[in-house]
């Protein structure tokens, strides 16, 4: 994340922890296949360490790195991982160091030619790259109308300009590599209503309408949220994954 973003991710971690949704094993299964090597990883952006903890089982060694101290205290430990505070555009990887660099949710803050430039520093030729995201949820169409009116209408206006990447599935953004043909994929959760508003309350829109009005904009619309969730104590939600992969071009081509 860009430093500009380091206190809208720090407030509440510890909610971003226990409420941002995981990956599927798919996902994982199919960016393994790419690989040849499997020493050394970088999770960039890492927020709570829930990409890197799922990668720590498959590589020697796992570095993740965020500006945001608060998101590294409430990161997940493990003895493959290791933790440090840096940001994506400047770090102290040595060059050709990493067989696999991945960005989970974060890259739209990135300053884009900056990154692509320590990208290709430490990640050793034919090294894979793969920036990964989720749309928002899908649950039914009821609930699903008003999350999406909540999110265009209600905290639309405080969106940072960068989300757009997002809604745009990361189409948009640059990505200087041999790209891959990647399948589509999505991952299927069971919430209860809770751990929807939970959710709900991670966004950094949220973040800035709480900061900027002095209300939870959550409370204006959980009645009408209620209702259309209904008397289920659980339900299934889907997100659709968001990824471009691509292969580090061979050296002085980039």
């Amino acid at each position: 994340m860009e430093l500009k973003n380091e206190n809208t991710f720090s407030l509440h971690s510890d909610q971003y922890a226990r409420y941002r949704p995981s990956y599927p094993d798919a996902l994982f299964d199919f960016l393994l296949s790419l690989l040849s090597k499997k020493e050394k990883a970088w999770d960039c952006g890492t927020g709570n360490g829930q990409m890197a903890v799922r990668l720590a089982p498959h590589f020697e060694q796992v570095f993740a790195t965020d500006i945001s101290g608060e998101q590294l205290k409430n990161a997940i430990s493990h003895e493959k991982i290791q933790y440090s505070r840096q940001p994506a555009e400047r770090t102290d990887f040595p060059p050709d160091f990493f067989d696999f660099v991945v960005v989970a949710q974060a890259i739209h803050w990135f300053d884009f030619d900056r990154f692509y430039g320590e990208v290709n520093r430490i990640l050793r030729d034919e090294g894979i790259i793969a920036v990964v995201g989720y749309d928002r949820p899908q649950i039914s169409p009821e609930v699903d109308q008003v999350v999406t009116r909540f999110y265009r209408q209600t905290v639309g206006p405080y969106w940072d300009p960068e989300r757009r990447y997002i809604d745009e599935r990361y189409r948009t953004i640059p990505f200087p590599f041999h790209e891959m043909e990647a399948p589509a994929f999505s991952h299927e959760l069971e919430w209860d209503f809770d751990h929807l508003t939970g959710y709900l309350r991670t966004w950094s829109a949220v973040k800035h309408y709480m900061r900027k009005v002095g209300e939870d904009p959550i409370g204006a619309i959980t009645g009408e949220l209620k209702e259309a969730w209904g008397e289920k104590p659980a339900q299934i939600v889907k997100f659709p994954i968001i990824l471009r992969v691509g292969r580090k071009r061979n050296r002085g081509v980039f």
